[in-house]
């Protein structure tokens, strides 16, 4: 059993002083220093520097590690030219992407405190390396295949790929599915997918409503969406629409990726059915797809989180750079109380989202906790979280069922 005792214990938003947390594995008693100490005499007390807060570990629900190469090669400032860029390169950065660089992709997000990650992996190249990876990993397959004549193909290599990662349950991987998109997704292969996730009750993730492209292309199969798929796959119209896309998801709640095209309608569908939203701000910067509307989100009571995306759309996989890129884009919300719900965005939020028993520091959680040290000693709780966001870029200890590895 070992004890911490932080200058301030984050517990369902608010921050404690003056407490403890006792844990193994899984968190066994949170309360007052001196009767948590007194409860476990013998434990191993750990020491923590000054000015120290300790959260849950940071969730990042949404990361493709399968482009981690990526750094110049792909282009930037509206979603279309990145589209055809992403084409054009795809085979040159999956065959440069070994394991060893997404192996390290992993690390640069566990320095940043993050204990646990959503991965939409397309070609299962990141197996290996989440099975090596101390944080627990909800492995996305991801399902795409809009032509009829090749859906069942394509469906049969996402169910190999699916049963291959429910091999490593044990190791800390948890299998789970992913469409991905509706405009890439034939609407015969997404009831498949939809009714595959249901039967094993896995999580479920989409993107949805990206880009101003996608949305025309849904609505009336126009825009620069068009020309697209005129050339790469000889389609004239879309194969479903909006509507009709998420109405396959009725009875089942999923993790809809980015949304910033969403209209009130589709938006309360999303409320009505319980499903959630991953907000990924600085890849939404960088495609020039706009900006979520989380003040919608709030109204309709949908949950989300902040996630990082993946290096095909964004320069860092760290948790905090996200979070000051959310806290800086949405300029008309409160910045203190902004601070807070970001910071449970990629915690309990987040952890409810991906089926994790973590998220937050209670007794019977994973033991999956993170030490964040501020640069002085806070004079109002209500500064901490937004000092948090801005002033951590690694955290100081991070813990993992438990164990240590920062």
């Amino acid at each position: 059993m070992q004890i911490i005792s932080p200058d301030y214990l984050s517990i369902d938003g608010e921050y404690k002083k003056g407490y403890s947390v006792a844990f193994d594995e899984q968190i066994r008693a949170v309360g007052v220093t001196e009767d948590i100490l007194s409860l476990y005499p013998k434990s191993e007390h750990i020491a923590t520097p000054p000015h120290s807060v300790l959260y849950p570990g940071f969730i990042n629900t949404h990361v493709h590690l399968e482009f981690s190469g990526n750094s110049t090669t792909l282009r930037y400032g509206s979603f279309m030219p990145w589209l055809s860029s992403v084409i054009q390169k795809r085979e040159m950065l999956t065959s440069s992407c070994t394991t060893e660089i997404i192996s390290e992709a992993c690390q640069a997000m566990l320095q940043s405190g993050i204990t646990s990650f959503g991965a939409i992996s397309s070609m299962g190249l990141e197996l290996d390396a989440c099975v090596a990876t101390p944080q627990r990993v909800v492995l996305f397959h991801e399902l795409i295949g809009s032509d009829p004549q090749s859906m069942q193909s394509a469906f049969e290599n996402f169910v190999q790929r699916f049963e291959a990662s429910a091999e490593y349950q044990n190791m800390r991987i948890a299998p789970a599915v992913a469409i991905h998109s509706p405009y890439s997704v034939h609407p015969d292969i997404l009831g498949q997918a939809v009714a595959f996730a249901k039967e094993r009750n896995a999580p479920l993730s989409a993107h949805f409503l990206e880009s101003r492209a996608e949305r025309e292309w849904l609505e009336s199969s126009t825009g620069a969406f068009k020309p697209f798929f005129e050339s790469f796959l000889n389609q004239t119209k879309a194969a479903t629409t909006i509507e009709e896309f998420l109405a396959s998801f009725d009875g089942y709640p999923a993790h809809f990726t980015h949304c910033v095209e969403a209209h009130e309608e589709e938006l309360r569908k999303i409320a009505l059915q319980g499903h959630t939203i991953a907000h990924c701000p600085r890849s939404n910067r960088l495609l020039g797809c706009g900006t979520l509307d989380l003040e919608r989100l709030g109204r309709l009571n949908i949950p989300f989180s902040v996630a990082t995306d993946g290096l095909s759309s964004n320069y860092s996989l760290n948790i905090f750079d996200e979070l000051r890129a959310a806290l800086m884009m949405h300029a008309r919300h409160d910045l203190l109380s902004l601070s807070k719900k970001l910071i449970r965005s990629v915690t309990l939020d987040a952890a409810k989202i991906l089926h994790l028993n973590a998220g937050r520091i209670a007794s019977g959680y994973d033991a999956d906790l993170a030490l964040v040290v501020l640069p002085q000693a806070p004079e109002r709780e209500e500064d901490i979280a937004l000092w948090t966001i801005l002033h951590t870029q690694k955290v100081t200890q991070l813990y993992i069922g438990g164990k240590q590895y920062v």
